[in-house]
């Protein structure tokens, strides 16, 4: 059984009805998604869950200096997670488009209830300021130009 796999079945044990997508799987997460990826910890002991959040938005290439300006002032104000900017594959090859993403990465000792819950608190806590941060630049007059 892979470590993806264990993680899906811990998980489904605490009532999370989590999607095996892939090489990952999606774990809902109030109105939203978290794609989990989950590997061995290169020391050997443990493993790490790296989870992704797709934020819904898009820059085109010709204001790509100014989003990344905006994401890196984000990115300090973030305790856990970042905001990265992931090309997305397009039918025109004219332009190039990103995708706002928030990454983070949690590392286990193991599968353990106290680490899955540790785990669970940790995907809670990114998912919030990753999107509270997104919803109060884009709000602001200060927002990504996207």
């Amino acid at each position: 059984m892979t470590e993806i796999e264990r993680l899906i079945e811990q998980l489904a044990r605490r009532g999370h009805d989590v999607e095996r997508v892939e090489d990952g799987a999606l774990y809902p997460l109030g109105d939203t998604h978290l794609a989990l990826f989950a590997v061995p910890a290169e020391s050997g002991d443990g493993l790490v869950v790296r989870a992704h959040l797709d934020l819904d938005l898009y820059v085109d290439e010709e204001v790509l200096a100014d989003v990344l300006l905006g994401v890196n002032l984000l990115n300090q104000n973030l305790d856990f997670g970042t905001l990265v900017l992931d090309p997305v594959e397009s039918d025109d090859d004219d332009t190039v488009t990103f995708a706002v993403l928030g990454r983070a990465s949690v590392w286990l000792r193991d599968f353990s209830e106290s680490e899955i819950a540790r785990l669970e608190a940790a995907l809670e806590r990114f998912e919030a300021e990753v999107s509270g941060a997104v919803e109060r630049s884009l709000s602001s007059g200060q927002h990504l130009k996207a």
